[in-house]
Protein backbone atom coordinates (compact mmCIF):
# COMPACT_ATOMS: atom_id res chain seq x y z
CA UNK A 1 0.00 0.00 0.00
CA UNK A 2 1.45 3.53 -1.16
CA UNK A 3 2.24 5.87 1.66
CA UNK A 4 0.23 8.96 1.71
CA UNK A 5 0.95 12.01 0.31
CA UNK A 6 2.38 15.01 2.27
CA UNK A 7 0.22 17.95 2.66
CA UNK A 8 1.20 20.42 -0.12
CA UNK A 9 4.42 22.47 1.41
CA UNK A 10 4.74 20.15 4.57
CA UNK A 11 3.68 19.71 7.94
CA UNK A 12 6.23 19.93 9.92
CA UNK A 13 6.51 23.11 11.77
CA UNK A 14 8.87 24.11 14.29
CA UNK A 15 6.73 26.42 17.14
CA UNK A 16 9.14 25.24 20.09
CA UNK A 17 13.20 25.92 18.82
CA UNK A 18 14.20 24.09 21.93
CA UNK A 19 12.80 20.81 19.88
CA UNK A 20 15.21 21.89 16.68
CA UNK A 21 17.10 18.79 16.61
CA UNK A 22 14.37 16.33 17.23
CA UNK A 23 13.45 15.86 13.58
CA UNK A 24 15.74 16.39 10.27
CA UNK A 25 13.52 19.21 8.74
CA UNK A 26 11.32 21.41 9.57
CA UNK A 27 8.73 23.35 7.04
CA UNK A 28 7.82 26.61 6.42
CA UNK A 29 10.25 28.49 8.66
CA UNK A 30 9.97 32.00 9.18
CA UNK A 31 13.13 33.79 9.42
CA UNK A 32 13.63 36.91 12.11
CA UNK A 33 15.41 40.17 11.29
CA UNK A 34 18.93 38.91 12.73
CA UNK A 35 18.70 35.99 10.09
CA UNK A 36 17.46 37.74 7.34
CA UNK A 37 20.72 40.78 8.20
CA UNK A 38 23.57 37.61 8.58
CA UNK A 39 22.22 36.38 5.06
CA UNK A 40 22.41 39.64 3.16
CA UNK A 41 25.96 40.30 5.21
CA UNK A 42 27.19 36.69 3.75
CA UNK A 43 25.78 37.35 0.31
CA UNK A 44 27.39 40.82 0.05
CA UNK A 45 30.87 39.49 0.80
CA UNK A 46 30.75 37.06 -1.51
CA UNK A 47 29.50 38.67 -4.73
CA UNK A 48 32.22 40.36 -5.68
CA UNK A 49 33.32 39.44 -8.76
CA UNK A 50 36.68 38.62 -8.98
CA UNK A 51 37.01 36.76 -11.86
CA UNK A 52 38.39 38.05 -15.57
CA UNK A 53 36.17 38.70 -17.93
CA UNK A 54 37.61 36.22 -20.18
CA UNK A 55 36.93 33.40 -17.82
CA UNK A 56 33.32 34.49 -17.56
CA UNK A 57 32.76 34.04 -21.11
CA UNK A 58 34.55 30.69 -20.87
CA UNK A 59 31.70 29.36 -18.50
CA UNK A 60 28.92 30.97 -20.62
CA UNK A 61 30.01 30.25 -24.28
CA UNK A 62 30.82 26.38 -23.29
CA UNK A 63 27.85 25.98 -20.96
CA UNK A 64 26.71 22.84 -22.61
CA UNK A 65 30.47 21.35 -21.92
CA UNK A 66 30.15 21.58 -18.01
CA UNK A 67 26.71 20.47 -18.19
CA UNK A 68 27.84 16.96 -20.29
CA UNK A 69 30.76 16.28 -18.13
CA UNK A 70 28.17 16.83 -14.72
CA UNK A 71 26.22 13.89 -16.19
CA UNK A 72 28.98 11.82 -17.26
CA UNK A 73 30.39 11.88 -14.00
CA UNK A 74 27.34 10.96 -12.56
CA UNK A 75 25.25 9.62 -15.13
CA UNK A 76 21.68 8.99 -13.55
CA UNK A 77 22.69 8.23 -10.12
CA UNK A 78 23.21 11.78 -9.31
CA UNK A 79 19.53 12.88 -8.95
CA UNK A 80 16.33 10.76 -7.35
CA UNK A 81 12.91 10.43 -8.38
CA UNK A 82 11.43 14.24 -7.31
CA UNK A 83 9.01 12.78 -4.22
CA UNK A 84 7.24 15.90 -4.15
CA UNK A 85 6.60 16.41 -7.55
CA UNK A 86 2.87 15.11 -7.91
CA UNK A 87 1.93 16.83 -4.36
CA UNK A 88 3.57 20.46 -5.50
CA UNK A 89 2.37 20.36 -8.86
CA UNK A 90 -0.80 17.70 -9.12
CA UNK A 91 -1.69 19.33 -12.33
CA UNK A 92 1.24 16.76 -13.51
CA UNK A 93 -1.26 13.73 -12.20
CA UNK A 94 -2.28 12.50 -15.63
CA UNK A 95 -5.73 10.35 -15.57
CA UNK A 96 -6.20 7.41 -16.95
CA UNK A 97 -7.95 8.29 -20.17
CA UNK A 98 -7.01 12.39 -19.57
CA UNK A 99 -5.62 14.02 -23.04
CA UNK A 100 -2.62 16.18 -22.13
CA UNK A 101 0.70 17.68 -23.72
CA UNK A 102 3.48 18.65 -21.22
CA UNK A 103 6.98 19.96 -22.26
CA UNK A 104 9.86 20.32 -19.90
CA UNK A 105 12.56 22.54 -20.39
CA UNK A 106 15.23 21.57 -19.26
CA UNK A 107 14.86 17.73 -18.47
CA UNK A 108 17.96 16.73 -17.30
CA UNK A 109 18.23 12.71 -17.02
CA UNK A 110 14.59 12.59 -16.57
CA UNK A 111 13.60 12.82 -13.04
CA UNK A 112 10.57 14.94 -13.54
CA UNK A 113 9.20 12.72 -16.93
CA UNK A 114 9.94 9.57 -15.94
CA UNK A 115 7.69 9.35 -12.64
CA UNK A 116 5.14 11.55 -14.77
CA UNK A 117 5.19 8.47 -17.40
CA UNK A 118 5.20 6.19 -14.60
CA UNK A 119 2.31 7.65 -12.75
CA UNK A 120 0.03 7.12 -15.48
CA UNK A 121 -0.93 5.33 -18.24
CA UNK A 122 -3.05 7.42 -20.01
CA UNK A 123 -2.69 6.91 -23.71
CA UNK A 124 -3.56 10.70 -24.94
CA UNK A 125 -1.09 11.85 -22.54
CA UNK A 126 2.35 12.83 -24.87
CA UNK A 127 5.46 14.42 -23.08
CA UNK A 128 8.01 16.52 -24.60
CA UNK A 129 11.86 17.31 -23.14
CA UNK A 130 14.52 19.08 -24.03
CA UNK A 131 18.13 19.40 -22.44
CA UNK A 132 21.05 22.05 -23.29
CA UNK A 133 23.00 18.47 -22.88
CA UNK A 134 23.26 15.73 -25.50
CA UNK A 135 24.90 13.95 -22.44
CA UNK A 136 21.72 13.93 -20.57
CA UNK A 137 19.20 13.08 -23.30
CA UNK A 138 21.30 10.12 -24.18
CA UNK A 139 21.28 8.96 -20.62
CA UNK A 140 17.47 9.80 -20.27
CA UNK A 141 16.58 7.65 -23.80
CA UNK A 142 18.45 4.61 -22.16
CA UNK A 143 15.83 4.68 -19.01
CA UNK A 144 13.73 1.76 -18.68
CA UNK A 145 10.75 4.27 -17.91
CA UNK A 146 11.31 6.23 -20.81
CA UNK A 147 8.67 5.31 -23.41
CA UNK A 148 9.33 6.41 -26.90
CA UNK A 149 5.53 6.00 -27.94
CA UNK A 150 4.52 8.54 -25.29
CA UNK A 151 7.51 11.04 -25.15
CA UNK A 152 10.37 12.63 -27.03
CA UNK A 153 13.28 14.05 -26.08
CA UNK A 154 15.64 16.08 -28.46
CA UNK A 155 18.29 18.97 -27.42
CA UNK A 156 17.45 22.57 -26.57
CA UNK A 157 19.55 25.35 -26.17
CA UNK A 158 16.21 27.07 -24.37
CA UNK A 159 18.58 30.92 -24.34
CA UNK A 160 18.07 30.96 -27.85
CA UNK A 161 15.48 33.28 -29.36
CA UNK A 162 14.41 31.02 -31.91
CA UNK A 163 13.77 27.35 -30.15
CA UNK A 164 14.21 24.94 -33.07
CA UNK A 165 11.43 21.92 -31.35
CA UNK A 166 9.54 19.54 -33.00
CA UNK A 167 6.20 21.22 -31.50
CA UNK A 168 3.89 23.88 -33.01
CA UNK A 169 3.10 26.73 -31.53
CA UNK A 170 -0.24 26.92 -29.18
CA UNK A 171 0.07 23.30 -28.54
CA UNK A 172 1.26 22.37 -25.08
CA UNK A 173 -1.03 22.34 -21.54
CA UNK A 174 1.79 22.43 -19.29
CA UNK A 175 5.41 23.21 -19.55
CA UNK A 176 7.68 22.43 -16.64
CA UNK A 177 10.77 24.85 -15.37
CA UNK A 178 12.27 23.01 -12.07
CA UNK A 179 15.53 24.27 -11.47
CA UNK A 180 16.43 25.03 -14.90
CA UNK A 181 16.54 28.83 -15.42
CA UNK A 182 18.78 29.10 -12.35
CA UNK A 183 21.83 27.96 -14.21
CA UNK A 184 21.14 30.23 -17.19
CA UNK A 185 22.44 33.51 -17.90
CA UNK A 186 20.50 36.42 -15.81
CA UNK A 187 20.54 38.50 -19.22
CA UNK A 188 19.28 35.27 -21.44
CA UNK A 189 15.62 34.43 -19.14
CA UNK A 190 13.66 37.22 -21.09
CA UNK A 191 14.14 34.50 -23.95
CA UNK A 192 13.28 31.88 -22.35
CA UNK A 193 9.78 33.25 -21.18
CA UNK A 194 9.16 34.49 -24.65
CA UNK A 195 9.54 31.06 -26.20
CA UNK A 196 7.74 29.52 -23.28
CA UNK A 197 4.67 31.46 -23.57
CA UNK A 198 4.56 30.92 -27.59
CA UNK A 199 4.46 27.31 -27.21
CA UNK A 200 2.02 26.96 -24.66
CA UNK A 201 -1.64 26.98 -25.29
CA UNK A 202 -3.86 29.89 -24.37
CA UNK A 203 -4.76 28.87 -20.87
CA UNK A 204 -1.31 26.58 -20.57
CA UNK A 205 0.43 26.73 -17.39
CA UNK A 206 3.83 27.03 -16.33
CA UNK A 207 4.99 25.30 -13.03
CA UNK A 208 7.95 27.02 -12.05
CA UNK A 209 10.47 25.91 -9.20
CA UNK A 210 13.97 27.12 -8.06
CA UNK A 211 16.82 28.25 -5.46
CA UNK A 212 15.56 31.52 -3.96
CA UNK A 213 17.80 33.97 -2.34
CA UNK A 214 19.60 33.82 0.65
CA UNK A 215 19.05 29.75 0.14
CA UNK A 216 22.30 27.77 2.10
CA UNK A 217 23.98 26.91 -1.37
CA UNK A 218 23.91 30.74 -2.04
CA UNK A 219 25.61 31.41 1.50
CA UNK A 220 28.32 28.51 1.13
CA UNK A 221 29.84 30.09 -1.70
CA UNK A 222 33.40 31.62 -0.96
CA UNK A 223 34.44 34.69 -2.55
CA UNK A 224 36.23 34.49 -6.02
CA UNK A 225 32.91 32.18 -7.34
CA UNK A 226 30.49 35.47 -8.25
CA UNK A 227 29.51 36.05 -11.67
CA UNK A 228 27.42 38.88 -10.95
CA UNK A 229 24.74 39.76 -8.94
CA UNK A 230 23.26 36.70 -7.14
CA UNK A 231 25.04 34.78 -10.08
CA UNK A 232 27.57 31.98 -9.10
CA UNK A 233 29.91 29.46 -10.65
CA UNK A 234 30.18 26.12 -9.10
CA UNK A 235 33.56 24.55 -8.88
CA UNK A 236 32.41 22.01 -11.81
CA UNK A 237 31.97 24.80 -13.89
CA UNK A 238 27.55 25.12 -13.78
CA UNK A 239 26.31 27.91 -12.88
CA UNK A 240 23.74 29.17 -10.48
CA UNK A 241 21.51 32.30 -9.85
CA UNK A 242 19.17 32.63 -6.68
CA UNK A 243 16.29 34.37 -7.28
CA UNK A 244 13.30 36.69 -5.07
CA UNK A 245 9.44 36.20 -5.87
CA UNK A 246 9.31 39.51 -6.85
CA UNK A 247 12.16 39.35 -9.70
CA UNK A 248 9.95 35.67 -10.26
CA UNK A 249 6.40 37.81 -10.74
CA UNK A 250 7.90 40.45 -12.80
CA UNK A 251 9.27 38.12 -15.38
CA UNK A 252 6.65 35.99 -16.10
CA UNK A 253 4.08 38.96 -16.02
CA UNK A 254 6.36 41.14 -17.99
CA UNK A 255 5.64 38.26 -21.03
CA UNK A 256 2.07 38.28 -20.60
CA UNK A 257 1.75 35.99 -17.87
CA UNK A 258 -0.95 35.52 -14.83
CA UNK A 259 -0.25 34.51 -11.69
CA UNK A 260 -2.16 31.89 -9.77
CA UNK A 261 1.15 30.93 -7.11
CA UNK A 262 4.30 32.34 -6.00
CA UNK A 263 5.91 31.36 -2.92
CA UNK A 264 9.09 31.75 -0.88
CA UNK A 265 9.30 27.55 0.37
CA UNK A 266 11.36 27.81 3.50
CA UNK A 267 12.79 24.47 4.86
CA UNK A 268 15.17 23.96 8.05
CA UNK A 269 17.44 21.02 7.61
CA UNK A 270 19.01 19.72 10.75
CA UNK A 271 22.46 17.54 11.16
CA UNK A 272 21.40 15.86 14.43
CA UNK A 273 24.79 14.18 14.63
CA UNK A 274 26.54 17.41 14.15
CA UNK A 275 23.77 19.96 15.69
CA UNK A 276 24.30 22.39 12.23
CA UNK A 277 21.06 24.12 11.18
CA UNK A 278 20.85 24.42 7.13
CA UNK A 279 17.81 26.63 5.83
CA UNK A 280 16.77 26.08 2.70
CA UNK A 281 14.76 28.54 0.25
CA UNK A 282 13.02 27.65 -2.83
CA UNK A 283 10.49 29.67 -5.16
CA UNK A 284 7.68 27.76 -6.30
CA UNK A 285 4.92 29.27 -8.71
CA UNK A 286 2.53 28.76 -11.02
CA UNK A 287 1.40 31.12 -13.87
CA UNK A 288 -0.95 30.75 -16.71
CA UNK A 289 -1.28 32.08 -20.27
CA UNK A 290 -3.80 34.59 -20.74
Amino acid sequence: MCEPRRPQFGNRFLTDESNVFEHNAWDDVEWDEEHETQARKKVEENSEVKLERDVIEKFENEADKYWDAFYDIHTNRFFKDRHWLFTEFPELSVGETEAKRIFEVGCGVGNTICPILQNSKSPNLYVYGGDFSPKAIDILKEAPEFDPNRCSVFVLDATQETWEVPLEENSIDIIVLIFVLSAINPLKFNNVIQSMYKYLKPGGLVLFRDYGRYDMAQLRFKPGRSLGENFYVRGDGTRVYFFTQDEVKQLFERHGFNEEENRADRRLQVNRGRLLKMYRVWIQAKYRKT
